[in-house]
């Protein structure tokens, strides 16, 4: 519970912190997190094939 509480206090602290920078930032820092969960399902994929094998 305690965990639920404090994963909601940051995401409203993330959202109030996006909701004050310019958009050009934000859409640079949601494509950085695009890329990095990307490149993380790739790698993901990529051990479970090999270790499957």
């Amino acid at each position: 519970m305690l965990f639920l509480v404090a994963a909601l206090m940051l995401l409203g602290v993330v959202l109030g912190t996006v909701a004050h920078a310019p958009l050009t930032v934000t859409a640079l820092v949601a494509a950085g997190i695009a890329v990095w969960l990307g490149i993380f399902a790739v790698r993901e994929r990529h051990s479970r094939r090999t270790s499957a094998n």
